[in-house]
């Protein structure tokens, strides 16, 4: 019986979204591993945890101490912690004021392509940006998404025997003095901007997770439950 609920939520593409607020990175990376590990195993369905990170800067897989333009005791002072994690990708600052996405998604349901993967989360993004009133666009050659020469969000993957984990982090109102500390994702000429100063406004969080939510149910053919709020 259990075997065919399981098999029942993978066939009616049910997922959930998780939102789990403001949590430090190694927190939410242990529960990512776990929710990876249990989405391999069959026992729960696709989920995107959308959260908020206290300061940190990460560098993936080709990360470079160089795109890091502080120390790292400089980094401390300022409260902003460090690490290396299994990410693609080089050097991404996460903060409070800045949307991050982590789909825990079994990539044979959704076409076994890492690169056709990171297309639909830029376009997940697009599309959150457009009911945002903010126009958007993808580099061929660059991940990520743009406003003009201005980047407002970054993408970098992992994958586990076709389920992923890590993602996406979108500029909406975070600190841009922290954002100017790297070169993001090791690229020089890469301004940073954000929502909120595309628009010269403030923007209502749930706004931000309701765009997004209706995005990724778009793009990854999803059924999303309501958004819940915590660690589940």
């Amino acid at each position: 019986m259990i075997a065919e609920q399981k098999q029942t939520a993978i066939a009616n593409n049910e997922a959930r979204v998780l939102d789990m607020g403001l949590v430090d990175y190694l927190s939410a990376l242990d529960f990512q591993i776990n929710l990876r590990d249990r989405r391999i195993a069959g026992e729960i369905p696709d989920t995107i945890i959308l959260l908020e990170h206290s300061p940190v800067i990460t560098l993936g897989r080709s990360g470079n101490m160089e795109n890091v333009l502080v120390s790292e005791s400089e980094l401390s002072d300022r409260g902003i912690q460090l690490f290396h994690t299994n990410r693609g990708g080089d050097v991404t600052y996460h903060g409070p004021g800045q949307i991050v996405g982590y789909p825990i998604l079994d990539l044979t349901r959704h076409g076994t392509d890492l690169r056709k993967h990171v297309g639909k989360l830029e376009k997940v993004l697009i599309q959150a940006l457009d009911t945002l009133a903010v126009k958007s666009n993808r580099r061929e050659k660059e991940t990520g998404i743009w406003v003009g020469d201005n980047k407002i969000a970054s993408i970098g993957i992992h994958v586990k025997r076709w389920v992923t984990m890590h993602g996406f982090a979108l500029n909406v109102a975070p600190d841009m003095e922290h954002l100017s500390l790297i070169h993001h994702c090791g690229i020089k000429d890469a301004p940073m901007t954000s929502v909120e100063g595309i628009l010269g406004r403030p923007v209502c969080r749930a706004d931000v997770l309701r765009a997004l939510t209706k995005a990724f149910e778009r793009v990854f053919g999803l059924r999303l439950e309501g958004i819940t709020e915590g660690i589940h």
